[in-house]
């Protein structure tokens, strides 16, 4: 990677969490991630979720086509199943085999279309031990669910309660600790134990690396900021920006980009995710530029990730340039419109 005050260079980045759901919307927040992105891990908190290799492979074939409407060929969807109670052992070897990079753990009523999720975690020991056997990741959303545990301590909680004693039990599956939002969760990855082998990581989003909760009631209700796990207090936002931007290899980055149109967030009881696929990188540069470590940007965004995964790296360059940009106020969704994460606000950085 080469720098100089107004240019980046580095290889394509891949986005290790993102959200494309599916019908129509999918065509437009396809375009943005295709636009910046080599590859991207699909989540499967569809409705209803995609939990067997079948309706990945109908799932695929969706994207596909949208793809292809699109005039896309160089971006490639990476396909996930949705843990549940019910996984079988039998399902973790016929994902291996179909090309499946990794199964997602949502603890049941954590996010949006979690309620399939696990709601205990020994029920899933079987696949568990089939994913540690085949070498399928796991992917988490930490958080537990419990109504007695505030909001805000609920990713610290899951730590001490499922991630510890999971790895404990399973030292060899290999786990993303998924936009994590805390402090201990990146003190906690970053000092992981594992006998030498990398088996844990973590996901980083924008939102979390720029903004903390006050974000969330600026001058009011900011229902385009509001995402879960929320955001959480300053010294947790200066954590993940400094194990973001730390050049270790278990941090790597991962949008978790999740459209929803702009009825749908400004409601009574509106929905939680952030739509940064528009301007993702030019998002991240401004989070490291902010602690001078562009330097550090290439590694997060192109080579953690595909090495934890034991995947190529892309080796097609992309180049950021120091551009001032307006965010648009709204996007096309569909039949409806989406309000990007920073909408109407100027950022520094652009693709060229």
């Amino acid at each position: 990677m080469s720098n100089s005050p107004t240019q980046i260079q580095l290889i394509q980045p891949d986005d290790w969490h993102l959200h494309i759901r599916d019908g129509e919307v999918m065509k437009d927040v396809l375009a943005d991630t295709a636009r910046q992105f080599a590859r991207a891990i699909i989540m499967p908190n569809l409705k209803p979720p995609v939990t067997t290799v079948d309706l990945a492979n109908e799932y695929m074939t969706r994207i596909r086509t949208q793809l292809n409407l699109l005039g896309i060929d160089h971006f490639t969807p990476l396909m996930t199943l949705y843990l549940t109670d019910n996984t079988s052992a039998d399902e973790v070897c016929k994902a291996k085999a179909a090309g499946i990079v990794a199964f997602k753990l949502y603890p049941a009523g954590a996010t949006t279309n979690s309620d399939f999720g696990v709601s205990d975690i020994k029920h899933c020991y079987l696949a568990l031990e089939a994913m540690q056997a085949v070498g399928m990741p796991l992917l988490v959303h930490g958080e537990v669910t419990s109504v007695e545990v505030d909001i805000f301590d609920r990713e610290a909680v899951f730590i001490d309660q499922v991630l510890e004693p999971l790895r404990k039990d399973f030292p060899e599956l290999k786990m993303v600790f998924e936009h994590i939002t805390t402090l201990q969760a990146a003190h906690y990855v970053r000092d992981a134990a594992t006998g030498g082998k990398n088996t844990l990581a973590a996901t980083l989003t924008p939102q979390h690396l720029l903004m903390n909760r006050n974000a969330i009631f600026a001058g009011g209700i900011r229902p385009h900021n509001y995402c879960l796990p929320v955001l959480k207090r300053e010294k947790h936002r200066v954590a993940l920006l400094e194990a973001a931007t730390s050049g270790n290899p278990r941090f790597f980055l991962g949008t978790d980009s999740a459209p929803h149109s702009k009825g749908a967030k400004e409601t009574a009881c509106g929905c939680a995710g952030c739509y940064s696929a528009f301007n993702a990188l030019g998002l991240y540069a401004e989070a490291f530029e902010s602690v001078g470590k562009l330097d550090q940007l290439e590694g997060f965004a192109s080579f953690f990730g595909p090495d934890f995964y034991s995947l190529p790296r892309n080796t097609k360059q992309i180049t950021l340039v120091k551009q001032a940009q307006t965010i648009p106020a709204e996007l096309p969704l569909g039949d409806s419109v989406i309000v990007p994460l920073r909408a109407g606000e100027t950022i520094a950085w652009s693709l060229s």
